[in-house]
């Protein structure tokens, strides 16, 4: 066990080591020096991660650290991010990587380490031995070394196979119709009955996160708000608060609030757009039309206060780039209830409907056990009865102050994820018209200058496919040196291929668009 370290503290929150586990326990936003993250051996390590699961915790990020000081001769190490959500806290702890470059693979134990260890792998050439299946995550050859899987166009990828009498193979994908982004999806059926499926990403590779470092400080926000384009506003928060919590600087609370607005109303416009997208997958096409001017009608109200529908450059490093008038705010006010009206009418007669209620119930179901293995988050999560949510459990900006119901349902179909679909957009609504109506001016922004030396912070927010992690690291100058993104399709991706099994194969359009995940959030 090290040596007790002196525990920094940030509003009025004292980091503790609870005991039996050598584990850093911080919070959301908070900036701990990096000395201060324990570091343990490879078999403490794989015993830590999995006693802190067992008592409630879970991986919210697993990734290789930058060397101390720039030197290429420090050792690596490899950092556990566990998010413990019903104390609202989050631990850190770190292993060195022994120089076999192997440690003892956490992904038989815990499933939702699997993709974390398979990117490590890929990325650093460390093995996690044990793994039950190591296949590459977004690089797709087969060749022993991890670096020279970069660039190489040789060794197709082996997707796994069922066989026997009957059983046949169906591929789809990665290049789809229109504008949707390349993903591959393999179906082992007998009949019209999956029996597997699996996703294969990886065709996109921007680089985002090497550019978040390597950019001028007034670029990074446009590279954070371009990770995934219909979540601009939950990104780019992630960021902002990454950097002002390294900076020591809080947004003023006018500025929360309306970070706030435009967060629920990015929600509510995805959250209605899926519904629509729903009721087009199962020929419903009154609530499919109704719903995507509504979603429409959500985007503008975006767009009123950023003048841009999706929200870029509204939200700035210390607050946010401009306010609303008294005018805006009654034409908001004014707009929104149209809106509200209009979609309660719509949803009521969509979930009123018995053709719809029954393609919706008993398709996709994801259980709680299976969630809670796979460690899913956000809706998908929800709906299958995990009561999660980084605005309850790990509260910030103005949702420390103002808080909204969680929505669970417990079914894990189709139809559940399409209540929490409703009731979280009903429930965005209200919190958006409560907000306006309280507004008062105050500065927009704080200055943002500077950051503090060796130290990291894991700045969470709630966006609306789920829980959003931004992990950022400073050098000895204060320079960023290591940024890790983590959207939440990354952690959600499994579930859809859990979802599929047993299902009829012509399911799948309904399944995918009741996850609707991202695979640009994916392909970093």
């Amino acid at each position: 066990m090290m040596a007790e370290v002196k525990k920094p503290t940030h509003a009025g929150t004292e980091l503790q080591k609870p005991p039996h586990l050598e584990v850093l326990w911080s919070a959301n936003g908070l900036v701990v020096p990096r000395d201060s993250i324990p570091t343990v051996s490879p078999v403490e390590f794989h015993h830590n991660c999995i006693e802190a699961v067992s008592q409630g915790a879970r991986l919210a990020a697993m990734l290789v650290l930058p060397p101390v000081n720039n030197s290429p001769d420090s050792p690596q190490g490899i950092l556990a991010v566990l998010a413990d959500d019903t104390p609202g806290r989050i631990g850190l702890i770190r292993m060195l990587v022994p120089k076999e470059r192997s440690y003892e693979s956490l992904s038989a134990v815990l499933p939702q380490a699997q993709a974390f260890e398979r990117e490590i792998y890929e990325l650093h050439g460390i093995r996690p031995a044990g793994h039950s299946w190591l296949k590459p995550l977004r690089r797709h050859s087969e060749l022993e070394s991890p670096a020279e899987q970069i660039g190489s166009e040789h060794n197709p990828y082996r997707f796994f196979r069922v066989e026997g009498e009957g059983i046949h193979e169906v591929a789809v994908g990665p290049v789809h119709a229109g504008i949707i982004e390349p993903g591959h999806f393999r179906f082992q059926c007998h009949g019209e009955t999956v029996l597997s499926l699996e996703i294969q990403l990886g065709y996109q590779h921007r680089g985002a996160e090497a550019l978040l470092v390597d950019s001028r400080p007034a670029r990074r926000l446009a590279i954070a708000e371009s990770i995934a384009g219909d979540t601009v506003i939950g990104h780019g928060l992630a960021c902002c608060r990454a950097i002002e919590a390294l900076a020591g600087v809080e947004a003023p609370l006018y500025a929360q609030a309306l970070r706030g607005i435009a967060l629920e109303l990015e929600r509510l416009s995805n959250h209605v757009g899926d519904l629509g997208a729903l009721c087009n997958d199962v020929g419903y096409l009154p609530g499919a039309s109704w719903l995507g001017r509504l979603r429409g009608e959500f985007l503008n109200l975006l767009m009123e206060m950023s003048a841009s529908r999706y929200g870029r450059s509204l939200i700035k490093p210390g607050g946010v780039l401009s306010g609303l008038t008294a005018s805006q705010r009654i034409d908001i006010l004014s707009r929104l209830a149209r809106a509200e009206r209009d979609f309660e009418a719509t949803a009521e007669l969509i979930f009123d409907t018995p053709s719809i209620g029954s393609r919706f119930e008993h398709t996709g179901v994801v259980t709680h056990d299976v969630a809670q293995e796979l460690g899913l988050v956000g809706p998908i999560a929800r709906a299958s009865g995990c009561s999660r949510d980084v605005r309850h459990d790990h509260p910030f900006d103005i949702f420390r102050f103002a808080h909204i119901p969680v929505a669970v349902t417990e079914s894990g179909d189709v139809m559940g994820r399409a209540l929490v679909h409703w009731l979280e957009a009903q429930r965005s609504v209200t919190f958006v018209r409560e907000q306006i109506s309280e507004l008062s001016d105050s500065p927009l922004w704080s200055d943002v200058n500077g950051a503090r030396a060796n130290s990291l912070v894991v700045s969470l927010v709630e966006g609306w496919r789920g829980e959003i992690v931004h992990i950022a690291v400073t050098d000895q100058n204060g320079q960023l040196c290591g940024y890790k993104i983590i959207d939440p399709s990354f952690h959600n991706w499994p579930g859809l291929a859990f979802a599929l099994r047993g299902e009829q194969i012509s399911d799948f359009p309904l399944c995918n668009k009741s996850f609707n995940l991202s695979y640009a959030g994916h392909d970093l």
